[in-house]
């Protein structure tokens, strides 16, 4: 999974971050902090990452995230919807320039029909309102759909990052 995205990526993105003097954040469900984890194993990650936030319940993303109880009721945490402002709510409290959000099922249990084992929701942000979500479906153990869904995440970010910059 190395392969996915690499400490070498990694260190890109970080450099990248730092030259454009650009901070990143994470609002995470079922990687369980993992995107940040795999942002802080890089010496001198403090300087373009203030924190994230595990929202794992419905109560915390809305209580730290402003997810409204509305839209976890009508689409549930799994959808669209939700990351979208999961998005905005990580963006504002860490006052980022950019934001990865995640939510899925990791399984191996908790799937249903609509929302199988292995569909996490990725979207990824900028501070100027510009959002790209979309729906994966990983294959493995609970511990490889979670790494799966964090190297996706910052593959997609890195990628979002470059475009934009460039623009």
């Amino acid at each position: 999974m190395a392969k996915i995205f690499s400490k070498k990526d990694m260190i890109y993105l970080q450099q990248l971050l730092r030259k454009s003097q650009n901070t990143i954040t994470a609002a995470e469900s079922c990687t369980g902090g993992l995107v940040a984890s795999l942002i802080t194993k890089i010496s001198g990650s403090s300087d373009i990452f203030n924190g994230s936030i595990i929202s794992y319940s419905n109560y915390i993303k809305e209580k730290e995230l402003d997810v409204k109880s509305k839209t976890l009721n009508n689409f549930g945490a799994v959808s669209i919807e939700v990351v979208e402002e999961m998005l905005d709510g990580a963006i504002k409290k860490f006052d980022a320039s950019f934001a990865i959000a995640i939510s899925g099922v990791a399984g191996p249990t908790g799937g249903t029909k609509n929302k199988p084992v292995g569909m996490v929701v990725i979207g990824i942000s900028n501070n100027k309102g510009l959002k790209k979500v979309k729906i994966y479906n990983f294959k493995g153990s609970r511990e490889e759909v979670q790494e799966q869904a964090a190297k996706t995440a910052l593959k997609q970010i890195l990628k979002f990052i470059k475009k934009t910059l460039d623009n």
